[in-house]
């Protein structure tokens, strides 16, 4: 019998990293945000900030290493 192993890795990468924003020569984007809907009800919008603001909450990207390695062949 045999078995095939695929070894993908996905990369993170936090805020406050070198790659955590999207340079395309115009505009700079970070790669991880946070949406909160105006269908939110206000009090809960306030938590949401206060997080994040504390630390509790951070954006996360994820990348293939892949794409991340031709990304970084690219520039």
């Amino acid at each position: 019998m045999t078995y095939t192993i695929i070894n993908k890795t996905i990369k993170t990468i936090r805020r406050g990293e070198p790659d955590f924003h999207i340079d395309n020569g115009i505009t700079i984007a970070p790669r991880a945000g946070f949406e909160i809907s105006n269908k939110c009800p206000s009090q809960y919008k306030l938590m949401i900030v206060e997080a994040i603001r504390n630390g509790w909450v951070e954006p996360v990207a994820y990348m293939k290493d892949s794409e991340y390695m031709w990304e970084k062949l690219k520039e």
